[in-house]
């Protein structure tokens, strides 16, 4: 959650996020961690079974789970969330291949025993800065 928190508090409007790992490696308790670096204050759920919940912080929050939709993006409208006014966080990601953005920081979420190591995958001059600064701690 604090490293959720940290990246949160760096985001920005359009900012994407894809989050993946297997089931109970972490997804949606990052979110929750963006969420409070958002300013959210609304309780976090994950979104398997609506696909999308949306909350209001800082800027609003787009959070996605698209492993139900699986092969079919084209299910829901994703340029509602890709190109609102806030930020998305897309649990499963992967799954949406071209159908994501050119932009977005990809953080895949592995369990290592009773903790999790996080690499990174970056697309994109903005999301390289996101990175920087979040690696680097700054804000």
């Amino acid at each position: 959650m604090e490293l959720g928190n940290r990246i949160g508090q760096l985001l920005q409007a359009g900012d994407v996020l894809v989050l993946t790992g297997d089931l109970g490696a972490g997804k949606t308790t990052f979110t929750k961690g963006i969420a409070q670096g958002l300013e959210i204050s609304q309780m976090i759920k994950s979104p398997t079974y609506t696909i999308v919940r949306e909350y209001e912080g800082r800027l609003p929050l787009y959070h996605l789970d698209v492993y139900r939709i699986g092969d079919d993006p084209d299910s829901i409208d994703l340029d509602d969330f890709l190109f609102g006014e806030g930020v998305t966080v897309i649990e499963w990601g992967e799954l949406l291949g071209d159908s994501l953005p050119d932009e977005y920081l990809q953080i895949q979420l592995l369990k290592e025993g009773e903790g999790r190591r996080i690499l990174a995958q970056i697309k994109g001059k903005r999301p390289r800065k996101l990175y920087e600064d979040w690696i680097n701690g700054d804000s």
